[in-house]
């Protein structure tokens, strides 16, 4: 029993110097300078003042990351040829020290500043995407390289990203910029958690971030794996084993352009119900974890109308269950699933994610009415857990959700 309690001792002391760790690691953005914090000119080098424009909106959203959030800023940039003839470094420095300062005036400070001068053919350890210049943060326990972005504007510079473990954000107004520098662009897509050309959306998604979680359902009757990132791209991959039931978590995931990946395993072989149920319970939970605080959000519903049929949908994640069903079906059966249980799938949701839920339709076709259902449920849903990144407080007087 002591044993047992020295045993339960130690592991509490892990996880707090675990946790303390990870709370206590820095995260970086590598921000690249031509193309990202100024203009690039037709000849790529801004070697003159004159050559000198601010990239729009920079300033204004470089000064609120720098205040607002919890990033260290490290300016990464590959100068081709500084120092030789065609781009000599009396040219370079009072332009580049004219911008360090300008963005120092707005609160914005570069904690270090890396600059490759090698040109492309020489193939340097040191140039993006190369990690050479950066060896600083790399096996080093200060940094949370995993949960760092590469701000630039070329895909070298996403490829960077991927080669620091890292995630990139790539300011695409010439996705073929750089193209040439990289053999190996394997899952390079990937790597890139936003695509902008817009300072103002980094701002917004650096602040927000992703809201993801996952679950598993394990019982007798089913065995349930869910992922959901409420601020994807509407990308699914479902599988419960009843087609229909697929087709309508589809339509969730495409119009309320969240990312949705759903794996059961259920005892089809008894009835549809456990599986259905158990599936929205799941998703109901998994929903509740991914919104978090709830800071932000709104509370909204959402009318569709489909051929013959006009669906309404109003959702509030308010933490209380609810669900108000005026829907009506003639058959017994669409594809492989009841429809009984249309209404036990968003009860069983509104249980789980602890929401109200008011569902309204009408039509002749049963197919459509219930996949405008499921589409008014997705619009709704997708516009109920929107965020303002300039109001984040909490859609309620009681103080809590």
């Amino acid at each position: 029993m002591v044993m047992k309690n020295l045993f339960e001792v130690k592991s509490l002391k892990s996880l707090h110097l675990i946790t303390y760790i990870l709370n206590n690691m820095k995260k970086i953005l590598f921000i690249d300078r031509d193309g990202t914090l100024i203009l690039e000119p037709a000849d790529y080098q801004v070697d003159s003042f004159e050559k000198l424009e601010f990239y729009p909106e920079a300033f204004t959203y470089m000064a609120k990351i720098a205040k607002e959030l919890d990033y260290e800023l490290v300016m990464v940039t590959n100068q081709d040829g500084l120092g030789t003839d065609a781009h000599p470094e009396e040219l370079f420095w009072p332009i580049q020290n004219f911008i360090i300062k300008a963005f120092e005036n707005e609160g914005v400070k570069f904690e270090d500043i890396y600059i490759d001068k090698t040109f492309a053919r020489e193939n340097a350890p040191t140039r993006k995407p190369e990690t050479g210049l950066l060896t600083k943060y790399i096996n080093n326990s200060d940094y949370d390289l995993a949960n760092s972005y590469v701000i630039g504007d070329r895909i070298t510079d996403i490829k960077l990203a991927q080669n620091l473990g890292s995630k990139g954000i790539f300011i695409a107004n010439d996705e073929a910029l750089g193209a040439e520098e990289i053999s190996d662009n394997k899952d390079l897509n990937d790597a890139i958690s936003l695509k902008t050309t817009s300072w103002k959306a980094i701002y917004e998604f650096l602040k927000l971030e992703n809201r993801s979680a996952s679950i598993e359902r394990n019982t007798n009757e089913t065995k349930i794996k869910i992922d959901l990132n409420l601020d994807g791209t509407g990308k699914s991959d479902i599988s419960t084993g009843i087609h229909f039931f697929d087709h309508m978590l589809d339509q969730i995931a495409r119009h309320g352009q969240m990312d949705l990946i759903i794996k059961v395993d259920g005892d089809l072989e008894v009835d549809e119900h456990h599986t259905i149920e158990d599936t929205a319970i799941a998703l109901g939970e998994v929903f509740a974890q991914a919104l978090g605080n709830k800071l932000g959000i709104e509370r909204y519903g959402f009318t569709l109308p489909m051929d013959d049929c006009l669906a309404q949908a109003a959702i509030d994640f308010g933490g209380r269950n609810w669900l108000v069903w005026d829907a009506d079906f003639k058959r017994e059966m669409i594809g492989q699933m009841p429809t009984e249980m249309f209404y036990h799938f968003f009860k069983s949701f509104t249980d789980g994610a602890k929401a109200n839920l008011n569902i309204k339709a009408e039509g002749t076709n049963e197919h459509h009415k219930i996949e405008s259902i499921f589409k008014a449920f997705a619009k709704a849903i997708k516009v109920a857990v929107k965020r303002d990144p300039n109001k984040m407080i909490l859609p309620s007087t009681k103080g809590m959700l």
